[in-house]
């Protein structure tokens, strides 16, 4: 059972968070449940001296002499495992936000969409305690078995999952190194995810994923792409070859 705490000021926020969160429970059937709504930092602080909270979802910007930050500071020091989420309507303190280990920020207006993707990724995390995570330069947390593939435009690199997609500044050159076997370039702009491929289609040069997501192979990589299904390595996803 996961214990979910809330603290928001606005209570209109926090009722509309709690009935937001217990919909994501239900529809995705996860054990948690909310545990504390409170509207100010002193219940929040006055709870956890007795009780356990694994997430805690904090608005940065309390109104109060102790904002979320204090409050996720003083947590931190107390339980180190603590998953924190900030609310925040500035983009400016989303980056203060993680000084505190922050699993992930929520920028105001919070739609269902954004909220249930960080929860399941939270969930996933707790779950796959071996699972390997990429960090981006916004210290976002992407797990790599999310990622379908990874696109390169210009000077921007766009990781491609079932639910959202992340981008960074950065290159190929420099996170090819940090990439496990199962990604393979097969274009001068794309590494594939080679676990999440159920088709390819070899008359277009496509390869394709679930949800019709698909990106394309370049002749100069696709002789090496094939081989790697070959091998057989990565063969318990692919659906079909289309010759």
């Amino acid at each position: 059972m996961l214990n979910f705490a809330l603290c928001d000021d606005n209570i209109i926020i926090l009722n509309r968070l709690v009935k937001s969160l217990e919909s994501i429970f239900i529809r995705n059937n996860i054990n948690a449940e909310i545990c504390l709504k409170a509207s100010t930092p002193n219940e929040i602080l006055d709870f956890i001296q007795t009780n356990t909270v694994d997430v805690l979802i904090l608005d940065i910007n309390l109104k109060s002499a102790i904002s979320g930050c204090d409050i996720a500071d003083i947590i931190r020091k107390k339980n180190k495992g603590v998953y924190i989420i900030f609310l925040t309507g500035h983009f400016e303190y989303a980056l203060l936000a993680y000084k505190y280990k922050t699993f992930d920020y929520l920028l105001k207006p919070i739609s269902d969409e954004r909220l249930e993707e960080t929860v399941l990724r939270l969930v996933e995390d707790t779950k796959n305690t071996n699972s390997r995570f990429l960090k981006l330069s916004n210290n976002t947390l992407i797990n790599e078995d999310n990622i379908n593939y990874i696109c390169k435009e210009g000077m921007k690199l766009i990781f491609c999952t079932n639910t959202r997609n992340y981008t960074t500044y950065s290159s190929f050159s420099k996170i090819e190194n940090y990439l496990p076997g199962n990604f393979i370039r097969c274009h001068k702009s794309f590494i594939v995810n080679v676990n999440k491929v159920v088709q390819f289609d070899s008359s277009d040069n496509l390869v394709l994923f679930e949800d019709g997501l698909h990106c394309s192979v370049g002749a100069k990589y696709k002789s090496k792409f094939l081989e790697v299904f070959k091998d057989g390595n990565f063969t318990n996803n692919l659906k079909c070859f289309i010759k």
